[in-house]
């Protein structure tokens, strides 16, 4: 019997294809570590790898034996607590396995399987399935979104484009052509040659002269180039526009006094968890951030998650800005809109109706999805019903989701930007 051994060297990751294997089998306990990893994270781990622990139990291999065979009746004597068809309880306890308990002198166990994830796979894992809802393709975005290929054959190019093929058939073609009548006279004079050998052996000076003449021939054939650069032919290739979608997506954050230290902690892992999943998922997205309290005020991305100002609250002042900014460099026939907008629900008595006006006369109707996150434990109050009116007038571009702790962002993130069938 042959073995045969593959001995190929699989780049820096040797064993890939085997480890996406793994992923693959483990996929159910690796998104479960993942979750809880994001939930217990800080700002600045987001994407970061993580270690993943397998219980033993579950990597186990199913073995088929050989048992016994046939009915076994066994008696065991003393037993005052079960009767036949009874299941036994499995012991509590016992050896090895959780790294739990005090030391015993007996029993036997395996510990968790243990391995890293790299920060790839760990994003990878975490914005699985998700995506902007309802982004279409408007215009061309730049110059810079091509892609290259092929559109035939050309005479000139880069000689690692030659087409070997072509430029070898275009040689055997140009060779037929220029030497059609040489081979053609060869042949006459061939036949002549073996004519006289057989008919007039003696008659030497006619020999002569054609097996002269063959010689001329052949030497006439030979001079023509077997590749000429002529024949050479390439690849052609285009750079074609490629069509992408032109997105902007909103980032509205609270930062008034009635927010607190944790909920705006809250806040910004939000942000941070969206601003990751854009970054990674769309190249073509731009993203501009909105800061208010009484006021508003468009920011960069180091001070919109780093800044610490604060101030009273005017939920629609952020509104108004953003409606400004969208009229001025986004309009709504270029580009795909989106927002996303946290706060705890605290606001000027008078405003959140206002906020509701903007919303649903001169926002709602250019945005592709509007999500609002509820940072609070407590009851809603104006500003959550005044939201929920607009998401009765458009159920499918708008959405709200109340956070209480920081283990709810990540499920929560999950449901606002969960990949939807279409219809």
């Amino acid at each position: 019997m042959s073995y045969v051994i593959d001995r190929r060297l699989n780049g820096k990751n040797k064993s890939t294809v085997n480890r996406q294997r793994f992923l693959r089998r483990y996929r159910e306990h690796i998104k479960k570590a993942v979750e809880e990893a994001v939930s217990r994270r800080s700002i600045m781990d987001m994407e970061h790898g993580e270690q993943i622990s397998i219980p033993g139990r579950d990597i186990d291999e199913p073995v088929l034996h050989h048992g016994r065979g046939g009915k076994q009746t066994i008696v065991h004597p003393g037993n005052k607590e079960f009767t036949a068809g009874e299941h036994i309880p499995r012991p509590q306890g016992g050896g090895g396995g959780g790294g739990r308990g005090k030391a015993g002198n007996s029993g036997e166990g395996m510990d968790e399987f243990v391995f890293q994830i790299t920060q790839e796979e760990f994003l990878e894992f975490m914005f699985e399935d998700l995506e902007l809802p309802n982004l279409v393709k408007r215009h061309l975005t730049g110059a810079d979104t091509f892609k290259t290929v092929r559109a035939g054959i050309a005479n000139e190019g880069n000689p690692s484009r030659i087409n070997i093929v072509r430029t070898l058939r275009s040689a055997h073609a140009r060779r037929i052509a220029l030497t059609g009548s040489s081979r053609a006279l060869l042949r006459e004079a061939q036949k002549e040659l073996d004519r006289l050998k057989v008919e007039e052996p003696d008659n030497f000076t006619d020999i002569q002269e054609v097996e002269q003449e063959i010689e001329r021939l052949k030497a006439r054939i030979n001079r023509l180039p077997f590749l000429d650069t002529f024949d050479l032919k390439y690849n052609l290739l285009v750079k074609q526009p490629n069509p992408s979608s032109k997105a902007v997506m909103f980032c509205l954050m609270d930062v008034s006094g009635s927010m607190t230290q944790a909920t705006k902690d809250i806040a910004k892992r939000f942000f941070i968890l969206l601003y990751l999943f854009l970054k990674r998922n769309y190249d073509r997205i731009e993203v501009v951030f909105i800061r208010h309290h009484t006021s508003a005020r468009e920011v960069d991305e180091e001070e919109f998650f780093y800044s610490r100002e604060t101030g009273g609250t005017i939920v629609s002042s952020a509104l108004k800005l953003m409606q400004e900014i969208m009229a001025e460099r986004y309009p709504a026939s270029d580009w795909n809109i989106y927002a996303a907008q946290a706060s705890d629900g605290d606001n000027w008595n008078d405003d959140s109706p206002i906020c509701r006006e903007i919303l649903s006369k001169q926002i709602m109707p250019h945005v592709q999805y509007y999500t609002y996150v509820e940072i609070t434990p407590r009851e809603h109050q104006a500003l959550w019903y005044e939201y929920e009116r607009i998401g009765e007038g458009f159920p499918d571009t708008f959405a709200q989701q109340q956070l209480v702790s920081a283990g709810d962002i990540y499920p929560v993130f999950r449901e606002l930007f969960q990949r939807r069938l279409a219809t």
